[in-house]
């Protein structure tokens, strides 16, 4: 499995929204699917989150080759997805990530970075 990611998360549906955020819900669990067979991600992820007090309602993280992931996030169609989303839902965020042993390596990473300031 792929050990390289976006993470796309969100917080709470705008006021008065919740038709549109369910309507943008559904055109990004239809594209997801479209970009695996394509091969423009390996595979991906929805996860919405129970009550936990703080502002993150829930996350997709879609999985693939970095260089990939990086053309993806700047496609027009992604582009479009995120601006409808951002219309529709509080605090939506874009991350690239690390997963797995590529976790691993960065964190390692970022320790020989900064070994000789600690």
């Amino acid at each position: 499995m792929a050990e390289s990611g976006l993470f796309i998360g969100w917080g709470d549906i705008r006021s008065g929204r919740s038709a549109a955020s369910n309507k943008v819900f559904a055109e990004a669990l239809a594209y997801w699917p479209t970009l695996v067979a394509a091969g423009e991600i390996e595979s991906f992820e929805t996860v919405i989150l129970g009550a936990h007090g703080g502002d993150l309602g829930g996350f997709f993280m879609l999985r693939g080759d970095p260089e990939r992931l990086g053309r993806l996030s700047m496609s027009p169609e992604f582009r479009r997805l995120l601006q409808r989303a951002d219309a529709v839902v509080e605090g939506l965020g874009v991350v690239p990530a690390y997963v797995d042993a590529e976790a691993v390596r960065v964190v390692g990473e970022s320790y020989e970075a900064t070994a000789d300031l600690i």
